[in-house]
């Protein structure tokens, strides 16, 4: 299993902890059973955290008609919504809520040029109810197609997700399932698309960063 860029300080730096804790515990209690019991849930916790910064290897599929997955999760909002950060106008939004078995990689959906990127600090609300959208920490990025379509997507932070990674900025040209981030422990990335596409997903479907088509533009 490949690690994410993004797990080699964090992971070393769990492991490290955990065998502290384990000697002092050991120290403490000898190995009675609940140096055994804690043991065993603080190996667990770290195989939980390996896990999550895991990095599947996929094959992307590029095409100018398709609208990748953003995110692996869960389709959490599907509808017509007033978009107020950048295009000020109505677009469908498309979100996917990430748990924290999901992969949390986050993938470029089309080719073009950012050229919007803005952080905005806020809260952490549950990322998976509709406010979290606007109220939360979040980073924004626009892309523009060769055609002059608009795409926005939208890494937002939720209650566990306190680190949002975006490693494209403005100016900078990319590719359809390129890695445009990382959001850790659980969170949620909108996207907000034109009102002529094509829906190819449903409400509650389970999608994949990288592989499953939201929406098409033929």
């Amino acid at each position: 299993m490949k690690i994410h860029k993004e797990g080699t300080k964090i992971i070393p730096l769990a492991a490290i902890f955990i065998i502290l804790f384990v000697a002092i515990l050991y120290v403490l209690t000898g190995t009675c059973t609940i140096f055994w019991v804690l043991t065993g849930g603080l190996a667990l916790l770290l195989a939980l955290v390996t896990c999550f910064f895991r990095e599947p290897s996929i094959d992307i599929q590029q095409n100018k008609n398709h609208i990748l997955s953003a995110a692996d999760g869960n389709v959490v909002a599907l509808e017509s919504t007033f978009e107020r950060e950048y295009f000020q106008e109505e677009r469908i939004q498309v979100s996917v809520f990430m748990s924290i078995l999901d992969v949390h990689i986050n993938y470029l959906p089309v080719n073009g040029e950012i050229i919007y990127s803005q952080y905005r600090k806020g809260r952490f609300l549950p990322a998976f109810i509709a406010k979290s959208s606007e109220e939360n920490e979040r980073c924004t990025s626009v892309i523009r197609m060769a055609d002059g379509t608009e795409i926005l997507i939208r890494q937002i932070a939720g209650t566990l997700a306190r680190r949002v990674k975006t490693y494209f900025h403005k100016g900078d040209l990319v590719k359809q399932g390129e890695q445009l981030g990382f959001i850790r422990f659980g969170s949620r990335v909108d996207l907000f698309l034109p009102k002529t596409v094509h829906i190819k997903v449903n409400l509650h479907q389970k999608v994949y960063g990288g592989k499953s088509v939201i929406a098409t533009f033929g």
